[in-house]
């Protein structure tokens, strides 16, 4: 079973490092209010790459965009969002301050915060969507694909423990640990986004691989 599509999505959902905007955006929320929001949060990031594993091809063939393409662009996405966890910074491709404006006028009034920006963009942004489509064309048969719906769980599972550990994670791990793992995590992407860029250019340009 190959894991490299899970430690690929670990590494740019990245759950340890929302925490602090999770802990930012539930001020003031009940214990209820704090679950709720949770499990909303968790099955909305599930389902986003499930839906990105399950249709993601079919958007790309509706506007004519080969994958080899898509590989490059996505690759570059990644390498973006590594640079910026290089540096322990939000990535920009996951939220604006716009999104960021809006979410926190949200919270202010007591409207769900779960969906938007916790699970999109936050856990789930376009880097995310444009690894799960890549690894989807490489799944071969239906057991490959299922697994890789399998790994969707698995983010919104880890996502739930981080949220739902959050207090004790800032207070063990604190901003320098937080910035520490995100900057390893951003080291790892940045190799795999290298990798989804070089696969995506020899399909485009064969020569190279002479």
């Amino acid at each position: 079973m190959d894991f490299k599509p899970l430690l690929t999505l670990l590494a740019i959902v990245n759950p340890l490092a929302c925490v602090p905007f999770f802990i930012h955006y539930t001020q003031g929320f009940t214990r209820a209010q704090r679950r709720r929001t949770i499990l909303i949060t968790s099955f909305s990031a599930f389902s986003v790459i499930a839906a990105s594993a399950l249709l993601g091809l079919q958007i790309l063939a509706f506007f004519n965009i080969s994958l080899a393409s898509f590989q490059v662009g996505g690759g570059m996405l990644l390498l973006t969002s590594s640079l910026s966890m290089l540096q322990a910074q939000t990535p920009q491709t996951k939220s604006n301050a716009d999104e960021m404006q809006d979410a926190a006028e949200k919270a202010a009034v007591g409207a769900s915060v779960a969906v938007v920006p916790l699970a999109i963009p936050l856990l789930t942004g376009p880097a995310t969507m444009s690894t799960v489509v890549i690894y989807a064309d490489k799944a071969k048969s239906f057991f490959q694909l299922a697994t890789l719906v399998g790994y969707g769980v698995v983010i919104g599972l880890a996502a739930a423990l981080c949220f739902s550990l959050a207090g004790p994670i800032a207070r063990v791990l604190g901003k320098t640990g937080i910035n520490v793992m995100t900057r390893l995590m951003g080291l790892i992407l940045a190799a795999l986004a290298v990798e989804v860029m070089s696969d995506g250019l020899l399909k485009l340009f064969p020569a190279l691989g002479h």
